[in-house]
């Protein structure tokens, strides 16, 4: 008997199986980590729409910029037109991800904390309803198995120490025959230990063996249970799996632009814009606002006639070594008056001033003295062009003359020299958008954020003319400022 047992046989081997006892509580906590998962892809989806909101806003904020800079610069025509297309699309775009941002959090988000609302229910003392039930039910279909498990173990263990008793008896015996002043009395006792271990191993087997086959027997009914109890854990998480698979495929339908038909239109409509840019067509365009296609009322002889009743303004005369300084020239007749920043020192010779000094001077504006021109010599005053106005005549002139128009009571600028020629008829209130400050004297100088009033439109260098709140009137540029709405 003694050759049935074995030292190792008593080690125990831990074992990773799910039907070992306890190993259920994985499939537990997968109920538990369920919970955790909702949290996290609701999370997951309202950081993403956070990011959604965050690039609409962007977007607006960097076509709303460059809208105005575009705007205000020197980009004309249809090629402006498709520049503007482009932040176009930026706005549709952004309103789109803004629909995004709102189906995430709207739809999905709310789907998934409404699913886990219903899914999982807490319990008063912690823990969920769930995880609870799925414990209990692999506790109880354990119980019986476990407890002859139990029995088995302890079976087991009783017959293997009756086999280690026995063989030491064994031992013993065979090393009493072994030594002579072993007296026989107590060889007797030595061979009666050695035969009621091997009734004490026979007993314990027949035990263990017994114990065994039960376990045997209620081994079927365990692993049915378990599986059951196993089963329903599994359709709890298989509905979870399904839900999280059908919320994903929801989230890409939201996430993916490229099948909303109004997405594929404004790329088509953008790029049907930018295509309409036409570089012959702005051109053209360009020659007959600001080139050889502009209307000019060419100078024409006039016949003095002694009804033109006209007093020319007199100003006080100053001497000029070098020449003249003519300020706030005006262009009259199809064309809006224009002022241009670079025209306001021009040298104009003394037989050109001469000439110019004849019936009327064609320059000259209504004073402030009343002086006034008839309408029909107003309709004949002719234009100055700006290559006239950028010339530099070499001969001296005299300013002696008593009528000089050019003559100014104070060389230095102290006199506003656009106080003469402001028209009253338009006036514009606008906003400063940004600092600026007057490189000339005819210049004004502002803060962004002040209001003025425009009194003449932008002419073909850019430059406008207002007056302040203080009465200073002058040149601005016209991109500095806004009108009010």
């Amino acid at each position: 008997m003694s050759g049935s047992y074995d030292d190792s046989v008593g080690v125990e081997v831990s074992s990773d199986s799910f039907w070992e006892v306890g190993n259920y509580k994985r499939t537990v906590k997968r109920i538990d980590d369920g919970h955790r998962l909702c949290n996290d892809l609701m999370n997951c989806i309202h950081e993403r729409a956070r990011i959604e909101k965050v690039y609409a806003q962007q977007l607006t904020e960097w076509s709303k910029r460059w809208k105005q800079l575009v705007e205000k610069g020197p980009q004309y025509g249809t090629v402006e037109k498709a520049w503007h297309a482009v932040m176009s699309e930026a706005e549709k775009v952004s309103e789109l991800h803004l629909d995004v941002k709102c189906a995430l959090m709207n739809e999905d988000f709310e789907k998934i904390k409404n699913w886990q609302k219903e899914a999982f229910h807490k319990q008063m003392i912690g823990g969920f309803k769930e995880t609870k039930e799925a414990e209990d039910g692999y506790r109880k279909a354990q119980k019986p198995w476990a407890k002859k498990l139990k029995e088995v173990e302890a079976a087991k263990k009783a017959y293997h120490a009756a086999c280690k008793e026995e063989k030491l008896a064994i031992s013993r015996e065979m090393n009493s025959k072994a030594d002579p002043a072993l007296n026989p009395e107590q060889l007797k006792k030595l061979q009666d230990k050695v035969e009621k271990s091997k009734q004490d191993v026979l007993k314990t087997k027949e035990k263990y063996e017994k114990s065994l086959k039960d376990l045997d027997n209620s081994t079927p009914q365990y692993m049915e249970n378990m599986e059951q109890v196993f089963e329903q854990c599994q359709q709890f998480e298989e509905k979870r799996l399904r839900f999280f698979r059908e919320v994903l495929l929801e989230v890409q339908k939201h996430l993916d632009l490229s099948n909303v038909a109004s997405y594929k239109n404004i790329y088509r409509e953008l790029e049907q814009n930018i295509k309409t840019a036409d570089a012959i067509e702005d051109l053209r365009w360009f020659r007959a606002n600001h080139g050889p296609g502009m209307s000019m009322n060419w100078p024409q002889f006039e016949e003095w006639s002694a009804d033109l009743n006209r007093t020319l303004s007199r100003r006080e005369k100053k001497k000029a070594s070098d020449g003249v300084t003519l300020t706030g020239v005006n262009q009259t007749g199809d064309q809006a008056s224009q002022h241009t920043k670079h025209s306001s020192n021009l040298s104009v010779p003394s037989n050109t001033v001469q000439s110019l000094q004849s019936s009327y001077n064609p320059f000259e504006d209504e004073d402030d003295t009343g002086s006034t021109v008839s309408e029909k010599e107003d309709n004949k005053i002719k234009n100055v062009s700006s290559s006239e106005k950028n010339q530099s005549y070499p001969t001296e002139w005299s300013d002696e003359e008593s009528n000089n128009p050019f003559s100014s009571t104070d060389a230095n600028g102290d006199t506003n020299p656009f106080d003469e020629d402001a028209s009253p008829g338009m006036e514009v209130r606008v906003r400063a958008l940004y600092d600026y400050e007057g490189q000339e004297h005819d210049e004004l100088s502002f803060k962004a954020g002040d209001e003025l009033t425009k009194t003449e439109d932008e002419d073909e260098q850019g430059w406008c003319k207002g007056r302040l709140d203080n009465g200073q009137v002058g040149l601005y540029p016209a991109n500095y400022v806004e009108a009010i709405q």
